[in-house]
């Protein structure tokens, strides 16, 4: 009895794995078959079979990752990608390569992988460290994920590529740099003033929709928030905000810029503003010359205009002794040249007189022309014989030529007078 127990519980176990293995052939997949892309099924009279061809297998990527949010120009990640054969068959000497493109590269390593089967429905993980080139434009950036494999269909092998696309988000860094404002040296109560900025965008990324607003209380603008544009990488330039202040005193303020930078995101840059107002200045004439005013107050000293005029002084007295001393000498060249002339004519008279009288009358009368007439200053000789009164009229001499020729005449008509005497005697 205990025998047949012992055998009757062998053939059932026997029997449980008969119908385990069973089932466990019945539940393992069949392959469909197709022929020039066309599926058929087979006949319901067991005719023949066409085989059909399986379903080409897929390479996808379910998930990857690359350490945050964005990744920064210039810097370095970790790219991690899941990949999984959606295929029926299982696919083998698959090769990954991974392509950064412009914007990324291999920051160490190679790109390339090798796999030797994936089976249908599993999945793999790869990574490999990269890096954003720091000339990449900002946003989302492409990265290719190729895949090439082999895989059996109908007893023979075949290939298949595939090629995936995934994005990473790159940001240039914020280096949009402005200054601190440059303040106006005065500030007058009800009088308009600037506040100017100079910026400079460093970044490799445009910056865009700037706008610069002044906050606070004691002043008047005609444009409370005043939009700059946009600021192209590398571009420079000056915010320059306008206002009046109210009153005098120190003026409390606050210069807010926004922009909006290379990722899209809105920053907010504040500038404190503390200026001192002075009262208003008062009101002057026009149409007077400013320069001529600073001259006036500024003034000379009173020592500075006394030499001034002492040299000046000077100067036109040494023109006048130098005008006078020329005149001077040129009047007394003239005056010796003609006395010169007149001296030369007198004595040729006087000689001409004196022959006259000796050929006339002997020497006496010769004699007393030639003493009238070649006297050579201009005095009056008198002559005390009565008989010779005429001649001493005539031997007066007033100086030049008329003077000689009047003491030649005189001296012929003495010689003559004095000749008729001695005859008459």
């Amino acid at each position: 009895m205990k025998h047949l127990t012992n055998r009757m519980f062998a053939v059932i176990t026997a029997l449980l794995a008969i119908l385990a293995l069973a089932f466990a052939v019945v539940s393992l997949p069949h392959p469909a078959y197709a022929e020039d892309g066309n599926a058929s099924a087979q006949t319901s009279d067991g005719g023949g079979d066409t085989p059909v061809a399986g379903p080409v297998p897929n390479i996808i990527v379910t998930n990857f990752t690359y350490g945050g949010d964005s990744v920064a120009a210039g810097s370095k990640f970790d790219l991690a990608f899941t990949f999984q054969n959606m295929g029926q068959v299982a696919v083998s000497n698959m090769v990954v390569t991974v392509d950064g493109g412009e914007s990324f590269a291999i920051a160490g390593g190679t790109n390339t992988f090798y796999v030797d089967a994936l089976w249908a429905g599993y999945s793999l993980t790869q990574s490999l460290p990269m890096q954003a080139v720091s000339s990449a434009k900002s946003g989302a950036q492409p990265i290719t994920v190729s895949f090439r494999y082999e895989y059996v269909d109908s007893g023979s092998r075949s290939s298949n590529q595939s090629d995936i696309k995934i994005s990473v988000p790159v940001s240039q860094p914020d280096r949009f740099e402005i200054s601190e404002p440059a303040l106006p040296d005065q500030a007058f109560a009800g009088e308009e003033t600037t506040v100017t900025m100079e910026y400079v965008n460093k970044g490799k990324g445009d910056i865009s929709n700037v706008e610069a607003t002044m906050e606070g209380e004691g002043f008047d603008a005609t444009m409370k928030t005043q939009y700059v544009g946009n600021v192209a990488s590398g571009a420079t330039g000056s915010i320059g905000y306008a206002f009046t202040p109210q009153s005098s005193g120190e003026l409390d303020a606050k210069l807010k810029i926004t922009y909006e930078d290379s990722d899209g995101q809105t920053k907010t840059k504040e500038f404190p503003v503390k200026l001192a107002v002075s009262e208003q200045m008062p009101v002057t004439d026009p149409t007077m010359d400013p320069a001529m005013n600073q001259t006036v107050d500024q003034g000379l000293p009173w020592w500075v205009w006394v030499v001034a005029v002492v040299v000046a002084a000077g100067v036109i007295v040494a023109i006048v002794v130098l005008v006078r001393r020329r005149r001077s000498k040129k009047a007394k060249d003239d005056i010796d040249g003609e006395w010169d002339d007149w001296s030369g004519n007198s004595g040729a008279s006087g000689a001409s007189g004196s022959m006259a009288g000796d050929a006339a009358s002997g020497v006496a009368g010769g004699t007393g022309a030639g003493t009238g007439t070649g006297t050579a200053d201009a005095t009056v000789t008198e002559i005390i014989d009565s008989g010779k009164a005429a001649l001493g009229g005539g031997a007066v001499v007033s100086g030049g030529t008329e003077a000689a020729a009047s003491g030649a005449d005189g001296g012929k008509r003495a010689g003559g007078f004095r000749g008729a005497a001695s005859h008459k005697a």
